[in-house]
Parts: structure tokens; C-alpha cells; sequence
């Protein structure tokens, strides 16, 4: 498992009112630097935004407790699903296990086939954003993909502004 992350401009400040002190093309040469190639390997691109202060002092928006409970009974579905092969989770499937194991419903498909079709995802960012789906829907204790999973996988992949936190 990688986990990366990098700052929204050279300075770190970008996206934090006037704290920044980067140009335009500062910005863009930063973000230029993570290739497309490389970012295609990555699972999730996700924009993680400075919490105002009430969110720093308000109460969580989960317990460990209940954030544990879903990831025990999603590795649980996981394993029943993948019995028998070589794969221990979602994140191992290949494409072969991808057409054998997955189940995604006529949304799903449509979707994700829109999103290829349209030049969004590669065939290996197809691969990741199922792995992803699949993941969502096991979260939420459903055995078959639908359309909501595909799309969430495909926010999980876009770039926000080219500011984002890295995680594959």
C-alpha cells in the first residue's frame, strides 16, 4: 500500500486565503510534476481542505469503534467472496478475478462504461476504479456493484483544482 501526499503549490499555502504567495504558473508548474501516468496508478486522489476551527472542535463524524465494526464485517464479505483464489482483498484483484468476482448491477455498468467511453478512465483506471467500487459497496454491506459505488470511485479518482492529498 502507498500513501503519498503533496502540498497544493511550492509554499504550501494554496487554497488558504491570502497566505499564499504563488503565482499562477508556480502553481501549475508544481502540479505539472505528478505525471499522468504516475497518478493513473493510484487508486483514490483525494483533496483534503484545512477544517475551520468549529469543525476542529466539534465531535468527530465517526467513532473508531463504529469506523472499525464496517472495515471487520467489509474484509469478512471480502474474504467469503475471494475464497479460493489467490486474492486476500479487493486492492489484490487482477482483472481476471475483476470479471469473476465483482457483480455490478445495470447502473454500474452504464456508468462505468460512460466514463470510458468518454475518455476518463484508461483500462487501468477502470481496474482500480472497480477495486474501488467494490470496496464502497462491501463499506456499505452490499454484495453487488451499483451506480452510486462506480460514481464514487470515479469523485475518488478526479483531480480537484490539482490540489490533492495522495492515496493508492
Amino acid at each position: 500500500m502507498l500513501i503519498a501526499a503533496t502540498n497544493p503549490c511550492p509554499c504550501g499555502f494554496a487554497g488558504a486565503g491570502d497566505r499564499c504567495s504563488c503565482s499562477e504558473l508556480d502553481i501549475r508548474r508544481h502540479q505539472r510534476r505528478l505525471s499522468g501516468p504516475l497518478l493513473d496508478r493510484m487508486d483514490m486522489l483525494v483533496n483534503v481542505e484545512r477544517p475551520a476551527t468549529e469543525e476542529l472542535a466539534g465531535p468527530p463524524h465517526t467513532d473508531s469503534a463504529a469506523a472499525r465494526e464496517r472495515v471487520r464485517d467489509a474484509r469478512e464479505r471480502q474474504r467469503r467472496r475471494l475464497q479460493g483464489t489467490r486474492a486476500a482483498c479487493n486492492g489484490e484483484l487482477d482483472a481476471a478475478l475483476i470479471q469473476t468476482r465483482l457483480r455490478l448491477d445495470e447502473g454500474a455498468q452504464s456508468a462505468l462504461g460512460r466514463a470510458y467511453l468518454g475518455g476518463a478512465l484508461s483500462a487501468r483506471g477502470r481496474h482500480r476504479v472497480l477495486r474501488v467500487a467494490q470496496t464502497i459497496a462491501d463499506l456499505d454491506g452490499r454484495d453487488v456493484v451499483g451506480s452510486d459505488d462506480v460514481c464514487t470511485a470515479l469523485m475518488l479518482r478526479q483531480r480537484v483544482g490539482g490540489v490533492e492529498g495522495l492515496a493508492a
